[in-house]
């Protein structure tokens, strides 16, 4: 098994240090695709992980460029929690991952009462990740509160119940982890004119938050 994923991960053009590295799918809405008018948190997200002294390869079918080579990743801006699900196992078979970074709760109206829907979604990815690799280990964020309301008002309720799942999913073998992004994030502050999407300082927090949560783990 491992000489086969190692094959594939060299057939996808990664090397052999990369190949036998942490296998990290960051998995999301725009907020993780990143944009040219805001902020990607995975590029410092990427730094802060080297320098912390973990292996590890982000992997993905879409690709951020950096200075220091492209970032691999699952964003899709202005998608939803369910169209990941839908997408998910497709790709994990393309580009089998060790970690899953879950970070979808964006792009609904409060007025859609999308709550269930979305946790629903995330179950659905957990299950699916689990099934093509039973070690997975997979990290669900509590979403960035937004200062457009009332479409985004639905978020703290969203996060409270995403809370509660990892909970009901978490086991020794199989961990579920929480990843709080909201805490401490203000809209106001820490995001561009449309006060959804991080601005520098924000993909900051964003990045500080998942550094601390994926080095416990893989370090």
């Amino acid at each position: 098994m491992v000489l086969r994923l190692l094959c594939l991960c060299l057939a996808c053009g990664l090397s052999a240090a990369e190949a036998t590295a942490t296998r990290i799918m960051a998995v999301g809405d725009s907020i993780t695709q990143g944009g040219k008018t805001f902020a990607a948190y995975r590029i410092p997200l990427a730094a802060k992980l080297q320098a912390a002294g973990v292996r590890f390869v982000f992997v993905g079918s879409q690709q951020t460029a950096t200075p220091q080579g492209p970032l691999w990743h699952e964003g899709y801006g202005g998608k939803n929690a369910e169209y990941l699900a839908s997408i998910l196992e497709a790709k994990l078979k393309a580009q089998p991952a060790d970690v899953l970074m879950l970070q979808a709760g964006h792009n609904h109206f409060i007025e859609e009462k999308p709550v269930p829907g979305i946790v629903a979604a995330h179950r659905e990815m957990i299950t699916t990740a689990r099934r093509l690799n039973p070690k997975t280990i997979v990290f669900v964020a509590q979403v960035i509160p937004s200062g457009k309301l009332p479409k985004y008002g639905y978020i703290p309720e969203l996060n409270t119940a995403l809370a509660l799942l990892v909970k009901q999913l978490h086991r020794p073998e199989q961990p579920v982890y929480l990843v709080d992004l909201a805490t401490g994030f203000d809209p106001a502050k820490d995001t561009i004119a449309d006060l959804v999407h991080p601005n520098v300082p924000g993909a900051e927090k964003i990045a500080q938050r998942w550094s601390e949560a994926l080095t416990k783990v893989l370090r």
